[in-house]
């Protein structure tokens, strides 16, 4: 089973399924990138630095990545800095100080629709374009659980099945409080509802097996 974990759904593991679509959306977003000025200053909201060290955009000349999270991390790249933040506030962060806010894969984590709501305004109070991806909430595999169709189970079955077996990125859960905390932590969205959120907006579709695995959002580029 970690074998087929490895080939498929981890995105660090290089020639995974999962890393091939990354890296596929991050030449769309390079694309994006290529008619703004340099310096360009980008705020990643919940990233990471080994993100942007797979992407090539360590020693990227003329950019500067402010990596937003819960816990401020060491960085070892001079470009980069990390800061300790509430994607849903993006606090201590000025007005527009950004050319560019960037997500990928965080905004069906900070909570319910009205969550997700105030992180994208967070995102558009800090920088005047978004490039946000996101997985799609119908398609079969849910892809933090590797579950056909968990997204859709009642919450006790969910649990139960936490409480049982290790799915995805999760270990078996050992205790009730910890399994339901984990079955409420991803709240995927639709293609219907990110139209709410971005009425502007571009939307990609990633297409795996000609179904929508996921979405990149874009805004201010050349909309």
């Amino acid at each position: 089973m970690g074998g087929i974990f490895n080939r498929l759904a981890d995105n660090e593991r290089r020639g995974s399924l999962a890393n091939r679509l990354r890296r596929r959306r991050f030449a769309l977003f390079t694309q994006l990138l290529g008619g703004l000025p340099r310096p360009l200053r980008i705020v990643d909201v919940g990233g990471t630095e080994n993100y942007w060290e797979q992407m090539g955009f360590a020693h990227e000349e003329g950019v500067s990545i402010v990596l937003v999270n819960l816990r401020e991390h060491k960085v070892r790249h001079g470009n980069m800095q990390s800061i300790a933040g509430d994607a849903r506030i993006l606090q201590g962060i000025d007005d527009n100080s950004f050319h560019i806010a960037f997500s990928n894969s965080v905004i069906e984590h900070v909570g319910d629709f009205a969550d997700q709501q105030r992180m994208v305004n967070a995102m558009r109070r800090v920088a005047p374009r978004i490039y946000l991806q996101t997985p799609n909430r119908y398609f079969p595999l849910e892809p933090h659980f590797l579950f056909p169709f968990f997204q859709f189970l009642p919450l006790r079955a969910r649990v139960w099945l936490l409480m049982r077996f290790k799915l995805g990125w999760y270990s078996r859960q050992s205790n009730l409080k910890d399994a339901i905390k984990v079955a409420k932590s991803v709240r995927l969205l639709s293609y219907n509802e990110l139209r709410i959120l971005f009425p502007m907006a571009r939307i990609y579709r990633e297409r795996f097996l000609g179904l929508t695995k996921s979405f990149v959002v874009v805004e201010g580029v050349g909309n």
